[in-house]
């Protein structure tokens, strides 16, 4: 139960559905935005199928780096390892521009004073990187309590708002019609939605502290992927509704991550909208630790490995946490967080926005890789998986993860909110091709001049 907190709340669902689907309506501009849900959790179940096989016999902190490696080759996995790192400290940098945003204008009113957003960002990485040295039972515990408050917050919204539709009546299901998908941008309401996915593959970086990772893995992966499924499907068909299909996208263009509890407050009072936009901002912390402690084991992994300066593999003495890695991901966040703020640049628009694509563009091009590994590793040794498991469902995944790949980048001008022109499209996803062939350069160089190095890159335990 400890690694499905951990999973789960890296998804951060009540941040996901009131900031990420939000987002999702008003920058796309597409009004399918639960169908997007109905139909990428197939492509993950997918995807986990061969995930959760392959992780019966990879124990490894580093969670997609190994598999790549023993699956694919050292030189490709340190590539994919450098691509997901970037990736993931992408998404995790960029909800302190939300969390920043969130609670200065939460806080704002009740101090009688405007405190600009990137104090509140710059504190909280502080503190998640103080947290990021404990002990992941605690942090476990923490993360528990929110998210099954943040789950029952949820289901008591869907079902007043579906209970109580815009102009009365029943509720519409036009929101999960494919003409209301597949149609221009339907490639950044797959981007916006797998961001908002991101996080549940996360099991395996905690392999090495299950009890039993063969099993534990793959059934806390299957239910991460089912949950959060349900409730962003049900929770996006519920706000269009009562907010009305053909207003929804205009709603939240006008109020933003507020819609939610905007839509809450006028059936259920000022009093449950307060409390659920609390949780809110503690479902961005959830988000903001599981994704800090997720990033903290990747430095360590490569670390331990030679792959990274050797100093990222130390812990701490007395819980054992990845604490260099912790160190270094928190200087991540307040360079960037700095940088945004000096630059004046908006939190929830371009950092929130500009970093959660990038990060979703990268995790959908890595999950490709791993599960073309997949079916590369079982090639190669005996084992007792199924067609199935071993190639069939890893094919199907690769095919349907690569045309959603192709949708994002051909629809990346939507997800920033710039011109077709505009060179961000190209940067952001260049800073990832970067990564890669970084990643390879890296191991190029481990290969020739520390042979005994690369040699033990990703092993399989």
């Amino acid at each position: 139960m400890q690694i499905l907190f951990f999973v789960v709340g890296a998804s951060g669902p009540l941040y996901a559905i009131a900031g990420g689907v939000t987002a999702t309506y008003a920058v796309t501009g597409v009004m399918g935005v639960p169908l997007s849900f109905v139909l990428l959790a197939p492509v993950l179940a997918l995807f986990a199928v061969g995930y959760a096989a392959m992780s019966r016999y990879i124990t490894n902190a580093g969670a997609f780096y190994p598999y790549v490696v023993n699956g694919l080759g050292r030189s490709s996995g340190v590539a994919v390892s450098f691509v997901a790192l970037v990736a993931y400290n992408a998404i995790q940098i960029s909800i302190y521009g939300l969390f920043g945003w969130s609670l200065s204008n939460w806080l704002n009113p009740l101090l009688g004073m405007d405190t600009p957003w990137w104090l509140w960002a710059l504190v909280i990485a502080l503190v998640i990187g103080t947290l990021g040295v404990l002990r992941v039972d605690l942090n476990a515990k923490v993360l528990g309590v929110l998210l099954v408050l943040e789950c029952l917050v949820i289901v008591v919204t869907v079902v007043t708002l579906l209970g109580s539709p815009d102009g009365g009546g029943a509720p519409s299901l036009a929101p999960l019609a494919p003409s209301n998908l597949f149609t221009t941008g339907v490639g950044a309401v797959f981007a916006f939605s797998i961001a908002v996915f991101t996080g549940f593959e996360g099991a395996a970086t905690y392999s090495e502290e299950a009890r039993d990772p063969r099993k534990t893995v793959a059934r806390a992966t299957y239910l991460a992927v089912a949950l959060t499924a349900m409730l962003y499907a049900l929770s996006a068909l519920a706000m269009a509704d009562a907010a009305g299909p053909s207003n929804i996208i205009g709603a939240a263009q006008q109020s933003g991550p507020g819609l939610l509890f905007d839509l809450t407050a006028t059936r259920l009072g000022g009093l449950f909208s307060s409390v659920a936009y609390a949780l809110f901002i503690t479902s961005q912390f959830a988000s903001l630790l599981s994704f800090h402690n997720a990033i903290a084991r990747y430095f360590f992994a490569l670390g331990r490995e030679g792959v990274l300066p050797e100093v990222l593999a130390r812990t701490n003495r007395r819980t054992g946490a990845p604490a260099a890695g912790s160190l270094l991901q928190t200087a991540f966040g307040l360079i960037v967080v700095a940088v945004f703020a000096a630059f004046g640049r908006d939190p929830f628009t371009e950092l929130f926005s500009w970093l959660g694509t990038m990060a979703s563009t990268g995790v959908v091009l890595v999950m490709a890789a791993v599960s073309v590994s997949v079916i590369g590793f079982f090639r190669k040794r005996q084992h007792e998986e199924t067609p199935w498991r071993h190639t069939v469902a890893p094919a199907l995944a690769t095919v349907f993860l690569l045309v959603i790949f192709v949708l994002i980048i051909w629809n990346f001008d939507v997800l920033l909110g710039t011109a077709g022109d505009s060179p961000l499209r190209w940067i952001l996803p260049g800073i990832l091709v970067l990564a890669g062939i970084a990643g390879f350069a890296r191991a190029s160089v481990l290969r020739g001049r520390k042979p005994e190095v690369y040699a033990g890159i990703g092993k399989a335990d």
